[in-house]
């Protein structure tokens, strides 16, 4: 397995990406700065002014949730 999709994310950054897996009634987030970093790093891209997740946003999400998923426990 490809080790192309492992970040490093802060705990917000995390929370941020996983908002954007469904469409945001309002278009946006309420930090700002969390999605310049995610669009920084190539997990979110900006359309119409309305972020996104990538779909390399996606598979980070999806490797990721189950390093979440050990923190937690």
């Amino acid at each position: 397995m490809s080790n192309d999709f492992d970040f490093e994310l802060a705990s917000d950054q995390w929370e941020a990406l996983r908002t954007l897996r469904n469409p945001l009634s309002n278009g946006r987030l309420a930090k700002s700065y969390l999605v310049d970093g995610l669009v920084e790093l190539g997990l979110v891209a900006i359309n119409d002014g309305v972020p996104a997740i990538t779909p390399a946003g996606r598979k980070v999400l999806v490797r990721g949730s189950c390093r979440l998923l050990d923190l937690v426990a």
